[in-house]
């Protein structure tokens, strides 16, 4: 549930990747990359989005909430509770049940492509809340391949549908939570224990969806195809998932596991096609292509050498004099 990419692929290449961090940064790849094939699938059987969500935040609580109490860490979050609860409701309690609604009326591979815009979100929220953050053709450069694809996506593959368009709408605002929850992370929680802010933070949302959990429950009967898909978003998408994940940064770091955003939405939309019979248009293809293109480009890419010495003519040192770790709002990004 982590979706901010700044690592390079080529850097995992170098850093001599330990067997163990190559197939812990496999299998968090592919956990991470089935959920919107099994959210699908559990929706369309019945499952209630707002239950669907809950459950999941309820068992990973469950298991971080052991782990950190183990580890004695919880006693870190006096005086930053507020902070957290902040957090669990902007990247937790709210996107989570909105992806659900959402892919009620859009593919799921649609759905991780709306997702993957989350580093674009990031990059224009920064240029707000980080003084240091500045736009320099890069990032320009970035952000307009990024939301050209956005455009592309919603403008060709969903506009002639309303209910299309609301889903897209719901996943795009799960998407901006997902951004603003990684800023708050950034800014007011950045050195506390992860398991520990995860572990309080899942456990708020937990109890701040339970009501509408245990309304939405009511007299339904979910598929069999539902109740296995749940169990499979509970166990090894949400816990399972998290617990690999922690031993990924704590194997290759967090900048190298970030990498993973950028194959997420790829397996996705492989898996919709192949599982489910979806079909992504043009829209969606192009929309994907630039989406990373320019997530890749807003956070720490490089632009091409043509194009950077094209932009470079028009002032300003090239992109590639100057690295992301001189830039202390793109450290933070991280």
């Amino acid at each position: 549930m982590g979706y901010l990419g700044r690592g390079r692929v080529s850097g995992l290449a170098r850093s001599g990747m330990s067997a163990r961090g190559w197939a812990a940064f496999a299998a968090v790849s592919v956990l991470w990359g089935i959920p919107y094939l099994f959210i699908r699938v559990a929706v369309d059987g019945g499952m209630p989005p707002i239950f669907l969500a809950w459950s999941r935040v309820t068992l990973a609580a469950v298991v971080l909430g052991a782990m950190a109490w183990r580890a004695g860490v919880l006693p870190t979050l006096r005086g930053r509770l507020r902070w957290v609860f902040v957090y669990g409701a902007i990247e937790l309690a709210a996107p989570l049940p909105l992806i659900a609604a959402g892919e009620r009326h859009v593919a799921s591979s649609l759905a991780a492509i709306i997702v993957a815009a989350v580093p674009l979100i990031v990059a224009v929220l920064a240029l707000w809340v980080e003084p240091s953050e500045r736009v320099d053709r890069r990032r320009l450069a970035g952000l307009l391949i990024g939301f050209a694809g956005v455009i592309a996506l919603v403008g060709i593959d969903v506009a002639g549908s309303g209910a299309e368009l609301l889903g897209a709408g719901e996943i795009l605002l799960a998407a901006a939570g997902y951004a603003c929850g990684l800023l708050v992370l950034n800014r007011h929680l950045r050195n506390l224990d992860a398991r520990a802010t995860m572990a309080a933070a899942l456990a708020f949302a937990a109890v701040a969806l339970a009501p509408a959990a245990a309304l939405s429950a009511g007299p339904r009967n979910p598929s069999a195809a539902a109740l296995a898909s749940l169990a499979v978003l509970v166990v090894f998408c949400t816990a399972a998932a998290l617990l690999v994940y922690v031993l990924l940064v704590n194997e290759v770091g967090a900048g190298r596991a970030s990498v993973i955003n950028y194959i997420v939405p790829v397996l996705a939309v492989g898996l919709g096609v192949a599982v489910l019979g979806e079909r992504p248009g043009a829209g969606a293809i192009a929309g994907l292509l630039l989406i990373l293109a320019g997530s890749w480009l807003a956070t720490d890419g490089r632009l091409p050498p043509g194009l950077d010495r094209l932009l470079s003519r028009h002032g300003g040192p090239p992109a590639r004099d100057r690295t992301p770790e001189s830039e202390p709002g793109m450290k933070a990004l991280r």
